[in-house]
């Protein structure tokens, strides 16, 4: 019995094949204009307020950095503003009292941000294998400091430290210990320890919620293994939130440079703390004691290019060190 044969499409149409994947094709385009727009919305309030708030004062402060208000004759005539070039940097990168003041800054780094990271890491630790008792009571007590404003926190520690009112150097001092926490050689560790009374619950904060999503299955894998508590927390746990730590190291480093309130209010109580102890002293001082915008201007670029400098090596540094394996990755042997 012989099949009577198909007929033909007729001339000038598209078989159902192509007609459904030329849909599927506009189909597909259509989702990713919505999903391309609707990305757009998401992130339009963000790069409004980074051009607000970033771009537009950083370019306002490079273009004052090169000015500077000038008096002819002698001082005596009308102030004009004139065009100064790169005088303002030169006289910046030349003061001795803005090169101490990253000095002071460059030290202060050195003691708080390793100090901050471990002691953060270790107490989140501690909080995540469960040894603290009273968890949520032992994180709200550590993350209650960081809420209280940073002035206020550093009245409340300006008081602890100045002699003949606070009751931390008058017990020391009925123990025979002569202790001035406002010294040439104590007032930067007591400005660390305010930073880190200040600061230590939001990165303990930090670095728990990391560890509470390291899968349980890889650090019952471990004792099973024959690890202890201790191994596995630095062989297991450490390596999985490095990438937190990352975050942390770089989040204080930023902070660390822009020091200025602690010591600001400490300069009030102690002559070792001048008025331009720090970067961020000296452009305030420039701007606000001395009326020379320019300087100030063109010391707050210098800043912001050390701290930017130092933010992109450690971006470098930390996506260099990741692609070649990073610590923790040959095992637990």
């Amino acid at each position: 019995m012989s099949t009577a044969p198909t007929p033909a499409a007729p001339a000038g149409t598209l078989a159902p094949a192509a007609t459904s994947q030329g849909r599927t094709a506009r189909t597909r385009r259509t989702a990713r204009r919505r999903a391309r727009g609707a990305c757009a919305a998401l992130m339009a309030p963000f790069f409004v307020l980074l051009v607000l708030v970033f771009l537009v004062p950083v370019g306002g402060a490079v273009y004052l950095s090169f000015f500077s208000d000038d008096q002819p004759g002698l001082g005596f005539g009308p102030e004009r503003t004139v065009f100064a070039g790169l005088r303002s940097y030169e006289a910046v990168l030349t003061d001795p009292t803005f090169l101490a003041g990253l000095g002071t800054t460059a030290l202060y780094c050195l003691i708080y941000v390793p100090s901050m990271v471990a002691l953060a890491l270790l107490l989140a630790l501690l909080l995540d294998s469960g040894a603290a008792r009273l968890r949520r009571t032992a994180q709200l007590s550590l993350f209650l400091p960081h809420a209280v404003p940073g002035i206020i926190a550093a009245v409340i520690w300006l008081y602890l430290y100045t002699p003949g009112l606070s009751p931390v150097v008058e017990l020391l001092g009925k123990g025979g210990i002569s202790l001035d926490l406002l010294g040439v050689d104590t007032v930067l560790p007591s400005l660390v320890n305010i930073a880190m009374w200040s600061n230590l619950g939001y990165n303990v904060v930090l670095f728990y919620a990391a560890l509470q999503a390291v899968p349980r299955e890889l650090t019952e894998a471990a004792l099973v293994d024959g690890a202890g508590p201790v191994r596995t927390a630095l062989r297991v746990k450490v390596p999985l939130v490095r990438s937190s730590g990352v975050m942390v190291v770089m989040f204080t480093l930023i902070w660390s440079l822009q020091l200025f309130t602690e010591p600001m209010l400490l300069s009030q109580a102690t002559p070792v703390v001048g008025g331009r102890y720090t970067p961020n002293m000296y452009i305030y001082d420039a701007a606000f004691t001395r009326n020379n915008y320019g300087l100030a201007a063109a010391a707050s670029v210098v800043l912001l290019a050390v701290t930017v400098a130092l933010s992109y090596g450690l971006s470098r540094w930390s996506n260099r060190d990741s692609r070649a394996g990073g610590p923790g990755e040959e095992g637990l042997g």
